[in-house]
């Protein structure tokens, strides 16, 4: 039989590997080329990987061939093969995820022609008494005046233009859509000059400016000392030579204001890429960077898959947050692939952050990162000290302890802001019984039910099981059920009964509704007297201006955490929310803790995150864990513990490289989670190699396992969270 030619094709399946198809063509696509093939009963979108001959007598033919030429760039293929080798991830699964949801789906990748509102002739004429009773319509004549070329929908949005303004214009004549066409790129990129920079500022910016080739930098700056003014000029350069710039951020919220702030500096084409957008928005963002219309690409760690037609510059702003690691599917951390494509593609990138994770941080003293240091605020004033309250003085039911009420008062009658910070929404975490200790507990999870009162429910927030409260105790009948502890919505309420100004509440629950997170920030943006009670959405990235006093609540727990992470992330939390304070007057922070005398949180509260960051590492060093040693995650949930239990041990009986240390397995710190038990097994190593090698030996053994049928396992590669 004579071998016929093949195409090996990378399915987004959960299987390793790619798979022969027939291609009965002359000329076969090129790898990465879209095809359509039959699997199974179904019908799936591949990707081509290689070419090949093959003598198998029942191999299917391809169906369709969607691309003329390769969707996705050849260096953005070999950034997916390494992400996948590195994470032990399907390539079919990871080449897919780096596709917009409509050519996963086998759509065209042709973008739809844009429509861009602009001001008619009839519009220019309009004085503001005509729209004296119309102030959102008198604003938005003024914006398209201001921008004689038009705006698109998602500049008009990052501007904060009503829609239904724009369509009473285009009902009087004064607007009007008109489809976009391609025009040739501004002679002066600059729409606005740049801000004085200080010394330290300078210095950064001439090393960014001057940096030639691969050129990884960590820009480590205190909050408010001007990381984005550092972007922007350095940008300059780089978008005069007609290069692309791409910029990373770790949350949808953080993208208007940051969309606005670098249209407002530059005349270019700004995209973005985020969850919260259509996926036809998606993808004619992800095709105007691939074709080089956009020229700033701003996105989530998704974004770090974005095609680039003529990459110059990638930045990672707020590098240490959470957020950038994708903690399901496909686990990878866009941190480390941002630094792996700047790499691949020979171009500077820059992590900027006030603190560093300590793995970066661990680069930059190994001068394997040029260390930026910004080491004072942009303004005249300095960074607030952070003072420490002892709340086990609080009053029974009264989060608050008296000085911060009365600090709280005093700030609003100064015609300020005020944050009160306190990471747990709902009302109470928790209602239990006075007679007999019952406490209302989760029936598919090890946690307790939070309460929200607003909705009379009681709500798991890992799960989202809810049920009503009960009027009784539901074991000894008493009717002496009281809530312990408290979150936003309960502090809200308290503040509006003491304080004569609007409380405005910023949390998941607060800003569920599109646009609502938008309008709050807006309203704290006119500088007005409020005060502010919200969860970490407020910690990093906002700037308010008027903002001169923070409080925070319940910070123990990070740093009492049985994650080795814990307390890293609660010192960058503490030092990232007491940054919001005093930007422009003098702040004040204040802390209340129940372990006033905790030595780690008083080296956060000194605000010398350098210090608390030597003291960690050494801790780490002596531990063999990250950054001096590497650790891979094994987890496993199942119907019962018994279950969940006998896979791991049955991995945890193949042996590993002598360098390799197994730790488990053992049930997770929360057993129970969604109604599934949860076992977790940990690999760690000093060195990639022999950990790497390790978990492809287990991983080979996994899928043969009869235990892996019955039960739900993952691995998670340089794990973030242990818990």
């Amino acid at each position: 039989m004579s071998a016929k030619k093949t195409l090996q094709i990378a399915l987004p399946v959960p299987l390793p590997g790619c798979f022969d198809y027939l291609y009965p063509g002359t000329t076969p696509p090129a790898r990465g080329s879209r095809v359509q093939v039959p699997f199974g009963r179904r019908t799936l979108v591949g990707l081509v990987h290689g070419h090949g001959l093959s003598d198998h007598p029942k191999l299917k033919a391809i169906q369709r061939v969607l691309d003329d030429s390769p969707v996705l760039p050849e260096e953005l293929y070999r950034l997916c093969e390494r992400a996948a080798r590195y994470y032990h991830h399907p390539l079919g699964e990871v080449l897919s995820y780096a596709l917009p949801a409509l050519l996963r789906q086998g759509n065209d990748a042709e973008a739809s022609q844009e429509k861009r509102w602009q001001i008619t002739e009839r519009g220019q004429h309009v004085s503001d008494d005509q729209l004296s009773r119309a102030p959102r319509q008198r604003q938005a004549l003024h914006t398209l005046r201001d921008h004689p070329k038009g705006l698109s929908s998602a500049m008009l949005a990052a501007l904060d233009v009503p829609a239904a303004a724009l369509a009473s214009l285009r009902d009087k004549g004064w607007a009007e859509q008109v489809t976009q066409e391609d025009s040739a790129p501004p002679r002066d990129i600059l729409a606005q000059a740049p801000l004085a920079a200080n010394a330290e500022q300078r210095k950064a910016i001439r090393a960014l400016e001057e940096a030639r080739g691969f050129s990884p930098f960590l820009l480590d700056g205190v909050t408010g000392s001007g990381k984005t003014e550092v972007y922007l000029q350095a940008m300059t350069a780089h978008l005069a030579a007609g290069k692309q710039v791409l910029v990373l951020i770790p949350e949808i919220g953080l993208t208007p204001q940051t969309v606005q702030r670098f249209r407002q500096r530059f005349a270019v084409p700004v995209a973005t890429l985020h969850s919260g957008l259509t996926d036809r928005e998606r993808l004619d963002n992800w095709l105007a960077a691939r074709d080089g219309k956009a020229r700033i690409i701003i996105g989530t760690r998704s974004a770090i898959f974005t095609p680039l037609a003529a990459p110059g510059l990638i930045i990672v702003d707020e590098a240490h947050d959470a957020s950038l690691k994708q903690q399901d599917g496909f686990r990878f951390h866009a941190r480390d692939l941002a630094t792996w494509r700047a790499q691949q593609l020979d171009i500077p990138v820059v992590l900027g952050s006030a603190t560093p994770a300590l793995e970066t941080l661990q680069l930059a003293r190994d001068e394997r990162f040029q260390w930026l240091k910004l080491s004072q605020r942009a303004t005249d004033q300095g960074r607030p000290p952070i003072e420490i309250l002892d709340g086990t003085l609080a009053a029974p039911g009264q989060p608050l302890l008296p000085q911060s009420l009365q600090a709280i008062k005093h700030c609003v009658e100064q015609g300020n802001q005020a944050l009160v910070f306190i990471n747990r929404r709902g009302y109470a975490p928790m209602i239990l019984c006075q007679d007999c200790g019952w406490q209302a507990e989760c029936r598919r999870c090890d946690s307790f039910l939070t309460w929200h009162r607003s909705e009379g429910s009681l709500r798991c927030h890992h799960c989202d099981y809810q049920q009503r409260v009960p009027s009784r105790c539901p074991d000894c009948g008493s009717s002496a059920i009281h809530e312990a502890g408290s979150g936003t919505e309960k502090l809200t309420e308290l503040l509006e009964q003491s304080i004569q100004v609007p409380v405005i509440r910023i949390d998941r629950d607060a800003t569920r509704r599109k646009g609502s997170l938008d309008a709050h920030l807006a309203t704290i943006q006119q500088g007005n007297p409020v005060v502010m009670v919200g969860t970490q959405m407020l910690a990093k990235g906002h700037h308010f201006p008027k903002l001169s006093l923070v409080v925070i609540l319940d910070m123990d727990a990070g740093f009492l955490s049985a994650d080795f992470r814990g307390p890293e992330q609660a010192a960058q939390l503490l030092l990232q929310v007491a940054g919001r304070s005093g930007r422009e007057d003098q702040g004040r922070v204040l802390l209340q803790t129940r372990h006033p005398d905790h030595p780690l949180l008083q080296l956060a509260a000194s605000g010398d995150y350098p210090a608390l960051a030597s003291a960690l590492l050494e801790e780490r060093k002596m531990a063999g864990l990250p950054p001096f040693g590497h650790l891979a995650l094994f987890r496993c949930e199942a119907m019962s513990m018994a279950k969940a239990m006998e896979f791991l041990q049955q991995l945890a009986g193949i042996p590993l490289p002598p360098d390799v240390y197994l730790l488990g397995p053992v049930p997770a710190p929360m057993e129970r989670r969604a109604g599934r038990y949860r076992t977790q097994m940990l690999l760690q190593c000093a060195n990639r190699p022999p950990l790497h090698q390790a978990i492809s030996l287990l991983l080979e053994q996994a899928r043969t396992l009869p235990a892996a049928r019955q039960c739900r396992w993952h691995l998670d590669v340089d794990p973030i969270d242990m818990l």
